[in-house]
């Protein structure tokens, strides 16, 4: 039996909703001045971002813990501890906009759909069809409340029937990831999570729209949905989403999971979405430039994890070996690409972390020490605020005359929690990645041929 009331596995992750970027540049080695001028770190942008990640990181953890349950894993309970401690998070930052009192409301009502997930997944795994029945009703009824509190508190900018809408998406995502993956449809699993991690970004924007609009005062009358902050927030994404897939398919492939090679295409198709994104812009030779820049340091954890299973101590040591060039090779493009804005001792500080933290959550799943496992996950996750923010910064920087400022809107999307609208600006931010990354890429082939 599932024992989700007994979970509460603290995990702490630092997601204010109000904490400055260039704060969390310092930790980094980062360069606060030229965060804080810059129009991806207003006090409206760091709204948008904290909610991108704790919302994108929900979706992830959720699908992750309904397929450890159903598989009777170990690691289960710590598996929804993170899932827990995820809630906390969104709990403190719905508090610190609608206070400690709309915090519990909203609590109580999202607690409560995390629990219906798991009655779906016992139901499952008992083969209880009458169970997956019960569930699925209480998650119809879920829906309308949460839909209800998200009206009240915007006042109306959020209305209950585009919220049940994207609820409705949401619920659907994370069941059919779920279902899929039962049935062994691995493939068809992992499109639905990467939907259900980037449907909850598209929720982040509506919501932080709203937020800002209802509070401009707090927000120093700042905008969440300009080009600058819509490329941090395309950048945050994706960014965040590497390291969770990456943590996981490491853990199928030390398991021998039937599942792994979906997990690892899905890996690979995050890095994809940047790789053809320069490719439709700058042609297929910078594409496959970039492609095979980003998916290098993903070919190294894989060496990591086979070299782990044959218990080959020589092989961990050259793909740590080749992780160590990788990050100083990649410190070095971005700081010549962005012309010293994100030079590269500040780079390979931040990429050191981010190796370690793969590496220490792998290490300790395969020790057993699955608490040390999640944190170290859940801080991967967090961590990848970090390049979305500076890299973003540098490029708005270096090509401000693409990043002009937008008025709000004048009234709030259609898209409800995060459904697709028709006129989606995904494309847009996707190909202007591209064309930066493109113009960063040729920077350093010009520099190169000069040399």
């Amino acid at each position: 039996m599932m024992k989700m009331n007994k979970l509460m596995v603290a995990l702490p992750l630092s997601l204010s909703l109000l904490v400055p970027t260039a704060a969390l540049a310092d930790d980094h080695g980062g360069h606060s001045q030229m965060q804080m001028e810059s129009p991806t770190a207003t006090e409206a942008a760091e709204l948008r971002i904290a909610l991108d990640t704790v919302l994108t990181e929900h979706a992830f953890l959720a699908v992750e813990a309904m397929r450890k349950g159903v598989d009777g894993a170990e690691d289960f309970e710590q598996a929804s501890g993170a899932l827990l401690a995820n809630a906390a998070d969104l709990k403190a930052a719905v508090a610190s906009v609608y206070g400690e009192e709309g915090g519990e409301q909203f609590d109580a009502i999202w607690q409560s759909h995390i629990g219906y997930f798991v009655d779906y997944v016992t139901a499952t795994a008992e083969g209880n069809e009458e169970g997956k029945k019960q569930a699925l009703a209480e998650l119809e009824e879920y829906k309308v409340e949460q839909a209800k509190f998200f009206d009240a508190a915007t006042e109306g900018r959020l209305s209950e029937e585009a919220v049940v809408k994207g609820l409705d998406a949401h619920v659907d995502q994370l069941i059919g990831s779920f279902d899929a993956y039962v049935e062994g449809d691995f493939e068809t699993a992992y499109e639905w999570e990467r939907e259900s991690i980037h449907h909850m970004s598209m929720f982040a924007e509506t919501l932080s729209i709203a937020i800002t609009d209802q509070f401009p005062d707090k927000f120093n009358n700042t905008n969440p949905d300009t080009p600058a902050v819509d490329l941090r927030a395309s950048l945050n994404m994706t960014f965040t989403e590497h390291a969770g897939l990456a943590a996981m398919a490491m853990q199928d492939g030390a398991d021998g999971a039937e599942s792994f090679d979906q997990a690892a295409g899905a890996l690979l198709a995050n890095a994809d979405d940047l790789s053809a994104a320069v490719g439709s812009v700058y042609g297929e030779e910078a594409g496959a430039q970039f492609e095979e820049t980003w998916k290098s340091h993903i070919g190294y954890f894989v060496d990591y994890v086979t070299a782990t299973g044959e218990g080959n101590e020589e092989g961990q040591e050259q793909a740590r070996a080749e992780l160590d060039q990788y990050i100083m090779d990649q410190a070095a493009f971005l700081d010549s690409a962005t012309e010293g804005r994100v030079p590269a001792d500040a780079l390979e500080e931040g990429l050191t972390a981010h190796v370690e933290q793969l590496l220490t959550a792998f290490d300790s799943y395969v020790a057993g020490d699955y608490e040390t496992a999640y944190a170290s996950i859940r801080e991967a996750y967090a961590h990848m605020n970090m390049p979305a923010a500076g890299l973003s910064a540098a490029i708005t920087d270096q090509f401000p005359e693409q990043f002009g400022e937008a008025e709000m809107p004048s009234e709030m999307p259609s898209t409800g929690m995060g459904g697709m609208s028709g006129n989606s600006t995904a494309p847009y931010l996707w190909a202007l990645a591209g064309l930066l990354l493109a113009a960063l890429i040729t920077t350093v082939s010009v520099r190169t041929r000069k040399q």
